[in-house]
């Protein structure tokens, strides 16, 4: 019997979805139920159907590839870019101006600090007063303002792992916030679909190497939101970030490191994490000593977190898991969207990771 209901769908565009983000976007979207697809862009493939480029998606989509223009994305009620750094920062303020709302899954639009992100970035950013009202797409700390939001920037598959590794401490200031360090590892997906030496399979299979030692440009973006947590009148949170290439497709394992308080023990920490990510959908807070492995979320939205004490000693060793491709870009501009439009947060989002 109809209840006599009209549930709202919406019309959402794509830019950029050739790459490995765009794709996990469009296999989420295919399944979202309160979802239109109404074009997905590429300059260098306009004309070619979807399913050739990625026979997956065969039966599930039958797009086409368009030319990015902003008359055809001005017609979705919201867009979103995949695409490399600079290039939303040309179109998104069109779209804005014409009450588009937008999820940027690029680097875009993540710092406040303007001449920070130029200085990483290597070139001047083309729209810093959108940059400074956007939201910062981390549902776990910005949820009542992403709900609002016409500009959304989904946080990096880097920061999000580290992040929320960190925040339930930091936040009820439990370590000291000075001297973090955050040794992550990535699947070769995190570099993007693009033809690298170093990322073909004879050179990544069977080797294990750090990279960016000396600097990488996530490291403002997590700095930003982990003082963003933190109380007033405390020390600003300052880390050393090491990243690391897996020899594997999709994954990020962060193991981070930071000095207890004194009086803080492994039980209050839990406690904390425990208490903090109670009502939260996708973070799993495993039991003390746990291990958590890349594989228990691949294909999902979920990091999983768990918390241990080497040696009894006052470091607190933090595992945080989660997948980059997913948690870490598309899936949690998923979970942006839901909240955005007033949706159960899991919508689409529901489904276990893949085994093996």
């Amino acid at each position: 019997m109809s209840t006599g209901v009209t549930v709202r769908v919406i019309k959402v565009a794509i830019v950029g979805g050739t790459g490995y983000t765009g794709v996990e976007l469009l296999r989420l979207l295919c399944g979202h139920p309160q979802v239109e697809i109404a074009a997905i862009t590429s300059r260098t493939l306009a004309g070619t159907p979807v399913a050739e480029l990625f026979p997956s998606l065969r039966g599930h989509s039958e797009l086409v590839f368009s030319e990015p223009d902003v008359e055809l994305l001005a017609k979705a009620d919201l867009v979103f870019f995949a695409t490399p750094h600079g290039v939303a920062q040309a179109q998104v303020p069109e779209l804005i101006r014409r009450g588009v709302r937008v999820i940027d899954l690029s680097a875009d639009f993540r710092l406040k600090d303007i001449p920070a992100w130029e200085r990483w970035y290597g070139q001047l950013h083309a729209a810093p007063v959108l940059a400074a009202e956007s939201v910062y797409g981390l549902p776990e700390v910005h949820r009542q303002e992403i709900a609002g939001a016409q500009l959304v920037a989904c946080p990096g598959c880097y920061p999000t792992a580290i992040q929320l590794g960190w925040i339930p401490l930091l936040e009820a200031d439990a370590i000291e916030p000075i001297g973090l360090i955050a040794n992550a590892a990535s699947g070769a997906s995190g570099a993007g679909r693009q033809g690298k030496t170093e990322l073909l399979f004879a050179e990544n299979s069977d080797n294990f190497r750090a990279y960016a030692a000396g600097g990488h440009r996530h490291l403002p973006e997590i700095e930003q939101g982990l003082r963003n947590v933190q109380p007033q009148g405390s020390d600003p949170a300052s880390l050393t970030f090491v990243p690391h290439l897996l020899p594997m497709v999709r994954g990020i394992h962060a193991t981070l490191y930071a000095r207890l308080k004194p009086g803080q023990t492994l039980e209050s920490a839990q406690a904390l994490f425990e208490e903090r990510y109670r009502d939260e959908p996708f973070v799993d807070v495993m039991p003390p000593e746990s291990h958590p492995q890349t594989r228990s979320v691949r294909g999902t939205n979920l990091c999983r977190i768990s918390l241990h004490r080497p040696q009894d000693g006052d470091t607190l060793v933090v595992l945080s898991v989660i997948d980059n491709l997913a948690k870490g870009a598309s899936a949690q501009a998923l979970q942006n969207m839901n909240i955005m439009f007033g949706w159960d947060e899991t919508l689409g989002l529901e489904s276990p990771a893949l085994l093996p």
